[in-house]
């Protein structure tokens, strides 16, 4: 290996042995001079067997040493043993301490290149997964992090819902970095990161302040990004991912995992190149649109502490979630609002005991959990391979960038090159001179505190323990946060009508994940954007538990009110009557954190009775009909009344089915059921 150092006549030539080898100290023609390291058994002379024997055994040599590299090929020095070298060599004079380190920096990446032993995949006894994650969230602010610009991030001004807003119209001069204009920081977002921060019990830093982080790209128009760099906004904090079962349902009486929070910080997002014309058509070229330039954007990093693809899928859930019910982001990870990075890597134990640690893999802008958890799974099966063709192992300027194609390997989906991934240092980082620091004191985060509302994972538990639901069910009534207040004002609107609180929770939940998910599934949209109200699906669920209307009317119903309720009024037969809605209900706004009743549920309750009364849906409550009915099912099904007398429940359905039937669909099945109960002695 040659290192340049400080000219000097005194030395030409000089030869010395050294520790480990041949060090020789040549002139060339041109400036400086170069000092030439060999190493090799070849080169070692008397004095340098000497060392080596005191060194220990030739295999322990080439355990310190890596096996003996021959003369052509790089070897790497620290600056440690460069010095080490230079004070065994008496030269120390000749060197300067910079360039010593340079050439140990620039050799640094050739060091993981070197093959420690010929190791083949049969040598690799375990395998450990490390994973840390980059969380990038889009702040839902009306304007952009530092300008009065509209943010595209926000419902209104969102291009896939407002077709007025086409590439760069969301814009203004401080997004176009235009001289003179300066950057002035919008406070909302500020406000929407320590409710993150407090969330995910991070430190608060007192003091922040606010650097450029600069890089060239053709969608970053100053060329650099306003970010932070040593001093987050949040910091230190954590989260426990819950355990799962093999379904993927959260199981809450499993172990969770505590994964650290090392930081929380805000920046600026980048624009994004097009490279079709909006809505699709094709161009010659691609269109630098700066419409999301400027956003804010919350950076979550976790510590590298998952150990499995499961693990991972389930903490972005838990963290989208916790952003959507903080009302920070509408979290539709398609539209970009949130976007996932895993740095993945592996600790290989080989069968001789040494460990191995292969270079951090980045996947950028991954943006479902599908494609998560199939790029961490991607890269736990490569990287072994990787490792045994380049030897590359874990340091400084061995990370890689690559992006996630899911089309390749025949749609399996791969990880794709993108670049070598810079250091810190390389995006010169200095404080934006525009910006003054922001502190935060005691009483800013105590008023945001206050205002955190019950996280999912709380409700998820209050849901199994209060009302008995299933994982399942509890699962997607929190998945989304607008379905979830829905559901939550419902069942407060039945316990209002005097149904049981207990009661009230489970048939509300049946009733939306039933009659309401149907629906929602054909027509592409969420249960609260089905046009029905929580009061009016309350005032169905108190029929059904009267025995007033049975489970086909009931569902039936639903369906009418989805598809009559317009403006607070039903129309029916050309006639309009009102329903005692005072104005319609809007779809959940997508800033309201809880859903206060905007309508008294006892009036709601008579108009839904009668619209089922005058469609005749009503279930009859003739209790000498009803008894008429049991009998005739009893005495045509005499072998299945007898299992229902001897304890065997199962077969009451069928008599139900025939009393059933001989209502003509006017009963109610529950109701019947418990009326044959009684007649054969078995309720």
């Amino acid at each position: 290996m040659v290192f340049p150092c400080w000219r000097s006549r005194a030395f030409w030539p000089r030869v010395a042995a050294g520790k480990f080898g041949i060090y020789t100290l040549v002139k060339s023609r041109g400036n400086p001079a170069l000092f030439i390291f060999e190493t090799g058994d070849k080169a070692l002379t008397t004095e340098a067997q000497r060392h080596r024997e005191e060194k220990g055994s030739k295999d322990q040599r080439k355990a310190n040493l890596g096996a003996h590299a021959p003369l052509d090929r790089p070897l790497s020095l620290s600056p440690s043993l460069c010095l080490s070298i230079s004070a065994s060599l008496q030269l120390f004079p000749l060197f300067s301490l910079s360039s010593l380190c340079l050439c140990a920096s620039v050799v640094n990446a050739f060091r993981r290149t070197i093959p420690r032993m010929s190791y083949s995949a049969a040598d690799i006894d375990r395998i450990k997964l490390i994973v840390g994650m980059e969380v990038h969230v889009e702040l839902a602010t009306r304007t952009k992090m530092f300008s009065r610009a509209p943010s595209p991030a926000c419902p209104e001004f969102d291009p896939h819902d407002n077709p007025s807003v086409t590439p760069n119209t969301l814009i203004d001069a401080t997004v176009l970095a235009l001289p003179g204009a300066l950057p002035v920081m919008n406070k909302a977002a500020v406000d929407m990161a320590i409710k993150v921060g407090l969330a995910l019990n991070c430190q608060i830093a007192p003091i922040t302040k606010w650097d450029r982080k600069s890089y060239f790209y053709p969608d970053l128009p100053k060329a650099y990004q306003i970010s932070q760099y040593d001093l987050p906004i949040c910091f230190d904090g954590s989260i426990d991912v819950p355990a799962v079962d093999d379904k993927g349902q959260v199981d809450l009486e499993g172990e969770p995992t505590r994964i650290g929070i090392l930081r929380a910080h805000l920046e600026e997002d980048a624009g994004k190149l097009l490279h079709e014309a909006p809505g699709g058509g094709t161009i010659d070229g691609s269109i630098a649109d700066y419409n999301r330039a400027g956003t804010p954007l919350l950076e979550i990093v976790t510590q590298p502490e998952f150990t499995s693809s499961a693990q991972v899928v389930s903490f972005c859930k838990q963290l989208r979630n916790i952003c959507r019910f903080l009302g920070v982001t509408e979290g539709i990870m398609q539209r970009g609002h949130m976007r996932f990075e895993p740095n993945i890597n592996l600790q290989l134990t080989m069968k001789d005991g040494k460990f191995i640690k292969t270079p951090i893999v980045e996947v950028k802008n991954l943006n479902s959990f599908k494609s998560v958890e199939n790029a961490i799974e991607y890269e736990f099966n490569e990287q072994p391979r990787r490792w045994l063709a380049d030897r590359r192992e874990m340091g400084r300027g061995t990370k890689q960038t690559r992006g996630w194609d899911d089309r390749a390997e025949g749609g399996k989906g791969a990880t794709v090159l993108q670049r070598e991934k810079e250091d810190a240092h390389d995006y010169r980082y200095f404080p934006d001179p525009d910006l003054v620091p922001v502190v935060v004191n005691d009483e800013w985060k105590e008023r945001i505190r206050a205002t955190i509302p019950e996280l999912p994972l709380a409700r998820f538990a209050r849901f199994m323990n209060e009302f008995g639901l299933g994982k399942k069910e509890a699962a997607a009534l929190i998945d989304e946060r607008d379905v979830c207040l829905f559901y939550e004002r419902t069942f407060e609107s039945m316990e209002s009508l005097g149904i049981d609180h207990t009661r009230a929770g489970k048939l509300a939940a049946n009733i939306l994940l039933q009659s309401g998910a149907k629906r929602a599934n054909e027509q592409h949209v969420e249960i609260h954007q089905l046009g029905i109200s929580p009061e009016q699906v309350a005032s169905i669920g108190k029929l059904r538990e009267d025995g007033k209307l049975n489970n086909q009317n009931a569902d039936e119903l639903f369906g009418l009110l989805c598809k009559e309720i317009h403006h607070g009024e039903h129309r029916e037969h050309g006639e309009s009557q009102k329903t005692g809605l005072e104005k319609p209900l809007s779809p959940l706004s997508f800033s309201v954190l809880s859903v206060p009743s905007v309508v008294n549920a006892p009036s709601v309750f008579s108009s839904v009775e009668s619209l089922a009364q005058s469609r005749n849906m009503l279930t009859v409550r003739d209790d000498a009909a009803m008894a008429k009915w049991v009998d005739q099912a009893i005495a045509e099904n005499t072998q299945a009344a007898a299992d229902v007398k001897a304890g065997k429940l199962a077969a009451v359905g069928r008599l139900v089915g025939a009393a059933m039937k001989h209502s003509g669909g006017s009963g109610d099945a529950k109701t019947l059921r418990e009326a044959i109960l009684a007649r054969l002695g078995a309720g």
